[in-house]
């Protein structure tokens, strides 16, 4: 039986493709092979150090592709998988102790068996949620075989102590943050800091920040972000303040600007969105530095647009965004880049 040809498997969020491919180039290991959807298949490497530290990326896995890897040949041939398991566990194997195979036919005479093999021959349990998760699924006519490489998905951060419900997305962050071109930045603002995803994230990219400050008229926000930005050991880098945005705040002046706008469930009922969103944009104008960057993140996409075409701002640049939420809704978000007009 030949071993099987062992790849790597990157899956992002739809809409982010030139941002995960700008950061892939930034490691001379990593070449892309193909594309299919929203996932780019690389070259294998033994060292997997490279593609943990991947930020821009949701999800990473090694895979094999062939036709013949269906369930009842993977069960027949269960060796195969010692390649794909031991690579993962190696000096890792206190980080999985659980497992999970995603199959069509998961209750099947063969996924079962293949689920004893990995019990016997690793010590790992069957868990729903689990630390390893392993999948046989059939792309286009082909089969794949795979499993991730880390046990929570790579878009998973340490610092997340709190979670605000609806928070942002770490890779949306990170793409935000890019955006900004931030190496040529000393001074950055985030208005409607939240849980402070984009702050941690700006500083953890773009050590040479001089001035990060956020602010946000929630009191209880500002206290679940201060404990993320404990975690990230940023205390005393990350300046948090309570403020409202109407009240045009006198922060000073900033190289970079960004904001992940209120929309849907996040505003109170009798908040006015447009008179929010008019305010924002007219206090950027004020406080944007000449030649900085404003990236601003909304589902209300339209509405924004309107403000910012009859505002002092060109927009440079949008990006479509699309996935699923946790409670099975398609959102269709939008990041805007944009720049004080000369």
């Amino acid at each position: 039986m030949n071993e099987p040809k062992l790849e790597i498997k990157l899956d992002f969020i739809t809409g982010l493709r030139e941002i995960v491919l700008n950061e892939i180039s930034q490691y001379a290991n990593l070449r892309v092979i193909k594309e299919e959807g929203d996932s780019f298949y690389l070259d294998f490497v033994q060292d997997l150090t490279e593609i943990k530290h991947l930020r821009s990326v949701s999800r990473a896995y090694i895979i094999a592709q062939n036709s013949k890897y269906n369930p009842l040949y993977i069960s027949n041939h269960k060796s195969i998988l010692n390649n794909f398991v031991e690579i993962i566990i190696s000096g890792n194997r206190d980080k999985f102790k659980t497992f999970k195979i995603t199959c069509a036919g998961s209750d099947s005479s063969e996924v079962r068996s293949i689920a004893e093999y990995i019990q016997r021959t690793y010590g790992l349990t069957k868990k729903e949620e689990a630390d390893m998760k392993i999948h046989i699924i059939k792309l286009d006519g082909i089969w794949e075989i795979g499993i991730q490489i880390t046990s929570r998905p790579l878009s998973f951060r340490d610092y997340k102590v709190k979670n605000i419900s609806g928070a942002m997305d770490p890779t949306i962050a990170y793409a935000m943050n890019s955006l900004c071109e931030l190496e040529n930045a000393n001074s950055y603002l985030n208005v409607f800091s939240g849980s402070a995803t984009l702050l941690i994230e700006a500083d953890q990219c773009f050590p040479n920040l001089k001035q990060l400050i956020g602010f946000d008229n929630n009191k209880k926000y500002i206290s679940l972000a201060i404990q993320n930005i404990k975690k990230a050991g940023l205390i005393k880098k990350i300046q948090l303040k309570k403020k409202d945005v109407f009240d045009k705040p006198d922060l000073g002046k900033f190289d970079a600007i960004t904001s992940d706008l209120p929309f849907g469930m996040s505003i109170s009922k009798n908040e006015d969105l447009e008179k929010l969103y008019r305010c924002f944009v007219e206090y950027c104008e004020e406080i944007l530095n000449h030649g900085g960057k404003l990236v601003v993140y909304t589902s209300e996409h339209e509405m924004l647009e309107k403000i910012i075409l009859k505002s002092k701002f060109k927009i440079i640049k949008t990006l479509e965004l699309k996935f699923m939420t946790s409670v099975n809704a398609y959102l269709r978000p939008k990041i805007f880049l944009c720049r004080l007009k000369p």
